[in-house]
């Protein structure tokens, strides 16, 4: 192979470029190789006939309904006009006459709320203090804040003795007590008990007044 004298400089003679060679292609090969193959010989197939459908069967054969073919949707779409849906007005009403019936009982409520602070921040009447009763003056001239009649310690007689006889008839009270018509410690410290058991606030703690008079008198007969 030559070399060129100078490296970098291309060599005097032509390169040579690559060179395509064409070759035709048989296609009648394959149809003189069928030519070549014997005949085949044809495949025979045995006719046998198909059993008939039972007796009785015509009678319980049902037809099939037509089938709905696109042509009859289409047609039936075009026949609904324009912008009306099937049940989309009565859906429509019943939302409206359900939302109008939420707003009435809200409106309602809201109203109610009102009346009731309206009335609470009202100013109540105030009750007319009824007139106290006149005290009653006792023997000495002063008078008896707990009214007329009132028995307390120190004091005898058949009051006294009436007292000790209806204190006997309440239970645990004044129970197995003296008659004697004598106001002690004993008859007062049963008057006290009887007035803390019954609720009795309108007399003095010990003093047979005017309310505990009422009580002790409709609780043991009067």
């Amino acid at each position: 192979m030559p070399t060129p004298s100078d490296r970098g400089a291309s060599p005097d003679r032509t390169p040579l470029e690559p060179i395509r060679v064409l070759r035709p292609r048989r296609t009648d090969a394959l149809a003189e190789l069928m030519k070549d193959m014997p005949p085949r010989a044809p495949v025979g197939y045995d006719s046998f006939a198909l059993p008939g459908p039972p007796s009785g069967t015509e009678a319980s054969t049902q037809e099939l309904p037509p089938v709905r073919d696109d042509h009859d949707r289409t047609r039936r779409s075009r026949d609904i006009p324009r912008g009306r849906v099937p049940g989309l007005r009565r859906t429509a009403i019943a939302m409206a006459v359900t939302a109008a019936a939420v707003v009435g009982f809200g409106c309602a409520l809201l109203l109610a709320d009102r009346g009731e602070t309206t009335a609470a921040a009202a100013p109540r009447p105030t009750a007319t203090p009824s007139a106290a009763p006149t005290p009653t003056p006792t023997a000495s001239g002063a008078t008896d804040p707990d009214g007329s009649g009132t028995l307390r310690q120190g004091d005898s007689g058949p009051e006294v003795s009436d007292l000790q006889e209806r204190l006997r008839h309440i239970p645990n009270v004044y129970d197995n007590g003296s008659t004697d018509g004598t106001y002690d410690t004993t008859l007062t410290e049963a008057v006290a008990r009887f007035q803390l058991w019954y609720g009795i606030r309108g007399d003095e703690d010990g003093v047979y007044g005017d309310d505990t008079r009422r009580d002790l008198e409709s609780r043991t007969g009067g």
